[in-house]
């Protein structure tokens, strides 16, 4: 008996300050303007996507104690630009990030219960921890946690959240003096939390929202990470984007949800994923090629290059060879608040690879930074891309995806124009929202 077709699930994600966003291109807009959040948004409403995803840093970063040059253009507060965004749509599904390390749960839990309300259902979180003391100095708590112990809190945040979204009694029913009709009246109930990391008794102000909870993202890889979304996550937000990783992936975070009581389709799984378009493929190619130049200038190559160097590389030409002198081995880095100086935790192994890499290939630092920085996920015709995605998914390397365009805000157009109706000619994604709440777009029942 053969495998049920599966659906493809997308999302969009608003590019955020990083290098994979070209913004060298005429074509390139604001990042904090909100015409760019609602351009974008509206796109992928019209494609009938599933949701509108925003990432969050809570420092800029900085390195060699400046600011880094592709973080200047701002972070708008999350809460406030999905609020705005849920009166300018309808459908789409509002996810942001919001961390649990320096967050409390009562005034998280707050504002997405009203996001849940504005939206009519389509709120949604994605659940970070933050590893660094550089972005804790921004808070009173200040410091960082233990990886086990980051997520330990993370866990104990997100059942203190489902605590005072749950507090609130079913419609109780009151007689109405003036119209003698009994009418039914939602009541706040009192809520406790007590444990190793919070303390915290009342009742909650805001009354149970459209989908009982928001829906809920993890994006850890770790294997404390991966176990924090089997727990607790309706949908986890992968780096794993090709078959053999992905299908590893999926297979290992699936098969966790047991030991749970969940099943494989209560937790989806959606890697993060570039594209470049073409009239063909080998005209796609070549955008691609120059695509990745955009993205990563010299400067920037040198820039990457310190992540890993730890040292002041700015003498050094990027259209040369990689510095003869090892990386700096220390706990004080170069760079602040980069995810990258933490993936790459043996540097001097990292160094030995890519000067194999460079020597065998006959690159110079910049080349070698695109080679191993500048990735994309899809390359092709709208046909062929349309294909790898629904490929992809049917061979359970994922669920779906969640879309990174290089150009803001426009970056969605054509996918949504060209490789959304071969989708849907398929088969494989909607025509039309099903459903009103984000719980619906993604096949997830109640929240429990």
């Amino acid at each position: 008996m053969s495998k049920p077709r599966k659906e493809i699930h997308l999302a969009a994600h608003f590019p955020g300050v990083n290098n994979t966003t070209v913004w060298s291109d005429p074509e390139a807009g604001s990042h904090i303007e909100f015409e760019s959040f609602r351009h974008f948004a509206q796109t992928a409403e019209r494609a009938k996507f599933d949701f509108l995803f925003l990432a969050e840093g809570l420092r800029l970063r900085e390195q060699g104690g400046q600011i880094y040059d592709l973080d200047v253009v701002g972070r708008p507060d999350t809460f406030a630009v999905l609020a705005a965004l849920s009166g300018v749509t309808e459908r789409l599904g509002l996810a942001g990030t919001i961390n649990s390390t320096f967050n409390e749960p009562f005034e998280v839990a707050r504002q997405f219960a009203t996001l849940d309300h504005l939206s009519a259902g389509r709120a949604a979180w994605n659940v970070v921890t933050s590893w660094d003391a550089f972005t804790g100095e921004n808070f009173r708590r200040g410091g960082f946690l233990a990886e086990a112990d980051r997520y330990a809190r993370a866990e104990r945040f997100m059942r203190a959240a489902w605590t005072l979204f749950d507090s609130w009694r079913g419609d109780e029913i009151v007689a109405d003096k003036a119209s003698g009709q009994f009418l039914a009246t939602p009541r706040p109930g009192q809520f406790t939390v007590k444990d190793d990391h919070f303390d915290i008794t009342g009742h909650f102000p805001v009354p149970r929202s459209p989908q009982g909870r928001p829906v809920i993202f993890q994006a850890g890889d770790s294997d404390e990470g991966r176990e924090f979304a089997a727990a607790t996550a309706d949908a986890i937000f992968s780096r794993h984007g090709t078959l053999e990783a992905g299908q590893a992936f999926y297979a290992d975070v699936k098969g966790r949800l047991a030991r749970y009581g969940r099943t494989p389709e209560s937790l989806k799984v959606l890697p993060a994923a570039t594209f470049v378009l073409g009239d063909t493929d080998a005209d796609a190619r070549e955008k691609a090629a120059i695509v990745r130049r955009q993205q990563v200038s010299g400067q920037t190559a040198i820039k990457l290059l310190e992540q890993v160097w730890n040292r002041d590389l700015s003498s050094y030409d990027p259209d040369g060879p990689l510095p003869e002198v090892d990386p700096q081995v220390s706990a004080d880095h170069i760079a602040r608040g980069r995810a990258s100086v933490r993936m790459n935790r043996d540097p001097l192994a990292v160094a030995k690879q890519w000067r194999e890499l460079a020597v065998a290939k006959g690159l110079s630092i910049r080349d070698l930074m695109i080679e191993v920085s500048a990735r994309q996920t899809f390359v092709g015709s709208p046909s062929t891309v349309a294909q790898s995605i629904d490929d992809l998914v049917q061979a359970d390397a994922s669920d779906g995806f969640i879309l990174v365009p290089h150009i803001t805000p426009g970056g969605l157009d054509a996918f949504a124009d060209t490789v959304v109706p071969l989708l849907q000619e398929r088969g494989a994604f909607r025509t039309e929202y099903r459903g009103s709440t984000l719980r619906e777009h993604l096949g997830l029942s109640a929240a429990r």
